[in-house]
């Protein structure tokens, strides 16, 4: 079983705990590529294509009605994830980062690693300081290699975004189409999304 430390706000008997957020009227999912690191052959996703993805992802959180009221799950990597949470957060959205496993070590390996990574160092501790809950951590992922841990974290997501209000659970992703660098990325998420025969909305990255 995957948990995490602030995720069980809701009783057995399905009522809400008193002080909880009331339940959210729409839920959106997001995984979307990182910032390429420096110097990497072929480019995925440069540093150049952030500001349009941006707009992009802004574009569409509109088109979706996106805003208060509503519910945001990420993870927080460089790039994709962080211009979708902030765009969320721009939006009046709550949002909830969730990551693979312990903070300081996602951020140095999924945000600084990345291009310009100092900068988005400092985008994530700006999007981290107007949640309303410290990031969630996956919990027993001790062990688990690279790859599986941000599967695992994949799944997670999608899992709390369908227990938050299956009915009205949307699922985002910036992605090129093709496969990820390595297990768990946004190609593993698309695919999870796709055999479950979730609605996703796909932001072709190379039309960025």
């Amino acid at each position: 079983m995957i948990d995490s430390a602030s995720s069980g706000d809701v009783s057995a008997s399905g009522e809400r705990a008193a002080g909880a957020p009331a339940a959210p009227r729409r839920v959106v999912v997001f995984s979307g590529h990182r910032v390429d690191v420096p110097g990497r052959t072929p480019p995925r996703f440069p540093a150049a294509k952030a500001r349009p993805a941006g707009v992009a992802i802004a574009r569409t959180l509109a088109e979706l009605g996106i805003g208060a009221g509503d519910l945001a799950l990420t993870q927080g990597s460089s790039g994709g994830d962080l211009l979708f949470a902030e765009a969320c957060l721009d939006r009046g959205a709550r949002l909830r980062l969730m990551l693979p496993g312990p903070e300081a070590e996602f951020i140095e390996e999924s945000v600084r690693a990345s291009q310009d990574g100092d900068q988005w160092v400092r985008r994530y501790d700006a999007v981290r300081a107007a949640l309303d809950a410290l990031p969630n951590e996956l919990l027993d992922a001790d062990g688990l290699a690279h790859g599986a841990r941000f599967a695992r974290c994949n799944r997670w997501l999608i899992d709390t975004g369908l227990a938050e209000g299956a009915e009205h659970a949307r699922f985002l992703c910036l992605w090129d189409g093709g496969p990820s660098g390595g297990a768990g990325g946004t190609a593993d998420f698309v695919a999870e999304v796709r055999h479950r025969g979730l609605p996703l909305v796909w932001l072709d990255a190379r039309l960025l």
